[in-house]
């Protein structure tokens, strides 16, 4: 982690806690607290970027690791053959609530088209 500002995922990524799923030089990810769906997992950067927007060329590694570690994670939740949705939400307006990248892993039931 290359930022020290504070995030609540920085202490949960920081922890190594059993809460996590699944974790890399990149991304940690987690089941979400508040879920939208009975599998929600929040798939977040190791590295504090507050937004979508905020994102550089030298994280191109970052955006393989999101989405290696989303199809890796929908697997062993088996929702790989029946479908999942990946959200990420950028800035108040898309309903982004905590300032550190991070993306949305959703599953387990139909979803409602978008």
């Amino acid at each position: 982690m290359k930022n020290s500002k504070k995030s609540v995922f920085l202490e949960i990524i920081s922890k190594k806690s059993s809460k996590i799923l699944y974790q890399d030089n990149y991304v940690t990810a987690f089941r979400d607290i508040n879920p939208k769906a009975p599998v929600h997992i929040l798939i977040v950067s190791n590295e504090l970027i507050p937004t979508l927007n905020n994102i550089k060329s030298r994280h191109k590694n970052l955006f393989s690791s999101f989405f290696l570690a989303a199809k890796k994670i929908a697997k062993k939740e088996k929702i790989s053959d029946s479908g999942y949705r990946i959200v990420i939400n950028c800035n108040k307006d898309a309903g982004q609530e905590i300032y550190h990248l991070h993306m949305h892993l959703l599953g387990g039931k139909k979803l409602k088209k978008i």
